[in-house]
């Protein structure tokens, strides 16, 4: 009990070209999401997340459109899935979650940010083993034992839930994400998530020097900076 889930708001935009950034994100994950899933949010759960969370990072409805309609065309971008994972400032453990037409290319960029900022980037399996690949749904409510057995009754695989300050957290395998979200639906129709996401939640935390911190800044600004990058996972507290 007692973790917290991570953000993806940390790059949230604050300027013009940020949130441009954000968008151009946003609109690659959903392009993904529906191309593999189909157009429609109502057979596509998690494109139904995927469109809900850009609704509440403010990302412009013809951002969404555009992209929805490019899924439904032939041919089109080929993205593909890939994680990089290492050690960061500090000795923190990272992982870089990406979407790439070109590998080699995003390999070479986010292996860049690793060197500059004097990081070790690793092997596949060399932090990841530290950290839990979530489904976090969290909602508004106080009866955490309901919530628990409408899940049990629809045979979802429960991780945790908590149930703080009025807010309900479920925390369940990342494979039962859509299972997860029918038995909910099902059992209290129709929830306004405060998060509706898949994560990697780091299974312990350090905190780094205050003469790391800068570095460390800045190594997620580099990142951040990378179109291919999608999600930045670390365990610093």
């Amino acid at each position: 009990m007692g973790r917290a889930y991570q953000n993806r708001k940390e790059s949230m935009a604050k300027t013009a070209d940020q949130k441009t950034k954000v968008y151009s994100k946003y609109a690659r994950e959903i392009y993904v999401c529906a191309k593999s899933g189909g157009t429609d949010p109502a057979g596509n759960l998690t494109l139904r997340g995927m469109i809900e969370r850009a609704k509440k990072d403010q990302v412009p409805a013809h951002v969404i459109d555009k992209a929805l309609d490019k899924a439904k065309g032939s041919g089109g971008e080929d993205f593909s899935v890939a994680r990089y994972e290492g050690f960061g400032p500090g000795n923190c453990m990272v992982i870089v979650e990406c979407l790439t037409d070109n590998p080699n290319r995003t390999f070479g960029d986010v292996r860049h940010c690793f060197t500059k900022t004097k990081c070790k980037i690793g092997t596949q399996g060399s932090v990841s083993h530290m950290f839990d690949h979530c489904a976090i749904l969290a909602f508004k409510g106080d009866d955490e034992e309901a919530v628990l057995e409408a899940l049990m009754m629809a045979d979802v695989d429960v991780t945790d839930i908590e149930n703080e300050d009025g807010m309900i957290t479920v925390f369940a395998p990342h494979t039962e994400y859509a299972n997860a979200k029918q038995a909910l639906a099902a059992a209290f129709g129709e929830i306004d998530y405060e998060a509706d996401a898949i994560q990697f939640l780091a299974q312990t935390s350090t905190e780094i020097s205050p003469e790391d911190q800068p570095m460390f800044e800045r190594f997620i600004d580099l990142l951040n900076d990378l179109d291919d990058v999608q999600n930045i996972y670390h365990n610093v507290a």
